[in-house]
């Protein structure tokens, strides 16, 4: 029940309650030993919200599966919020990682960077590229995996397990046709048909199911997480880091900390997905045989109401909690921010945080989307928990716990 127990109280905590790694579990070797590995990852996607997750909780020493070995895969340099090292080439973070830069779109680089990895025996798949239309997404993304499982396959012979990660625009539809085409009633569970439009995600899991079919031996998982709460100073789809450097602004510039979104998301119910239990909800499904071939699901199992959240973010930031009215006007995060770029800049430099630009830490347009729904988005857990899945999370908590994360890697004041 370690496991269990120490994914309930969330993985994020648990690194900001101990000063090194000994102390809070991490693998080691002893005295120069070296660790004999059971399983050796291939995360792709290693910075974004999942992928980091990934990359810390792999290596504690009651992960299922391990001991771990990890190639983070990204397409950024070592990202200074998370390597002491000054040296942004493929470097090693610890005895456990290995970093590697490469870009996917290129399949020469992905080749070269990847097909080295012989000793792989699983997949984590948890990387996307954003682009305007749902066609470029699906050239591009579809494009990344492909080369990917081209590097891997042909040159991994013990690899076991492919996990992919895509999300609840399975049961929703693209960006681009939210609330133009009929998506299914929540709550949503994995025996959905797919949707009658365009989407990146359906042409993924076609491309996973066709590639291991052909191996024997070889099994997938497929992850369904919703609006992930994490840590990502580098992700598109960062709602934490965002609403944070929101914060933030607000207390800078002496404005009110409004709501963005509209009563249904204010006062309805919403659900959400840690990244730490995402992330062991892939590890579960690539150790678990049961979870073999299978598309899950993952969200915390419980409720919340974002007026409960929005009181927690005051709170934190030391602003006063504005209620949100029954009948009020939202507004557009997006709009509202623009142009300002020289405030955070300034902020940075004033509170001796990580230098970040804002266009890279803020997703307003994510809010705007997420807070804007004119009905909740809820899954159901079901098909996991029948499956032996039984890791869940206090949103409630996992918020606070991915705020004080920021403040202590020095994202935000």
């Amino acid at each position: 029940m370690s496991w269990w127990w120490s994914g309930a109280i969330g993985a994020a905590k648990k690194k900001l309650d101990n000063s090194t790694s000994d102390e809070y579990g991490l693998l080691s070797g002893g005295e120069g030993r070296p660790v004999k590995y059971n399983s050796v990852a291939v995360v792709i996607g290693a910075t974004g919200i999942v992928g980091h997750s990934l990359c810390e909780i792999l290596p504690f020493d009651d992960t299922p599966g391990g001991p771990w070995k990890v190639y983070a895969v990204a397409r950024r340099p070592v990202p200074s919020w998370w390597s002491s090292s000054d040296d942004d080439s493929s470097s090693s973070l610890g005895p456990h990682i290995t970093y590697i830069q490469t870009d996917l779109t290129d399949p020469s680089d992905s080749l070269a960077k990847l097909s080295p990895l012989s000793d792989a025996t699983h997949l984590f798949y948890v990387a996307w590229s954003a682009s305007e239309t749902e066609a470029e997404n699906i050239s591009t993304n579809c494009s990344m995996f492909r080369h990917t499982l081209d590097a891997l396959l042909p040159n991994c012979p013990n690899l076991q397990h492919i996990s992919l990660q895509t999300g609840r625009k399975h049961y929703l539809g693209p960006f681009e046709l939210l609330g133009k085409i009929q998506s299914h009633d929540p709550p949503y569970n994995e025996d959905m048909p797919r949707l009658d439009a365009p989407n990146f995600y359906y042409n993924m899991e076609d491309m996973l199911i066709e590639e291991v079919e052909k191996r024997e031996g070889l099994s997938w998982s497929v992850h369904r997480p919703g609006t992930i709460f994490g840590f990502s100073p580098n992700s598109r789809m960062n709602i934490m880091a965002t609403l944070c450097v929101y914060a933030t602004i607000c207390k800078k510039v002496n404005i009110p900390l409004r709501f963005p979104g509209n009563w249904v998301t204010w006062n309805g119910f919403s659900d959400a997905s840690d990244a730490d239990l995402v992330a062991e909800h892939h590890i579960w499904a690539a150790v678990e045989p049961f979870a073999k071939n299978e598309a899950f699901n993952c969200s915390n199992g419980d409720l919340f109401k974002w007026k409960q959240l929005w009181r927690v973010l005051a709170e934190q930031f030391g602003l006063e909690f504005v209620e949100f009215k029954e009948g009020e006007e939202g507004f557009s995060l997006e709009e509202v921010m623009k142009g300002k770029g020289g405030v955070w800049e300034a902020i940075v430099e004033e509170e001796g945080l990580v230098k970040t630009r804002l266009e890279d830490v803020a997703s307003w347009w994510f809010v705007d989307a997420v807070l804007g729904v004119k009905e909740p988005h809820l899954d159901s857990m079901n098909k996991s928990k029948e499956h032996g899945f039984l890791g869940f999370r206090n949103t409630v908590t996992a918020f606070n716990s991915w705020i004080d994360k920021l403040k202590a890697s020095k994202i935000v004041p």
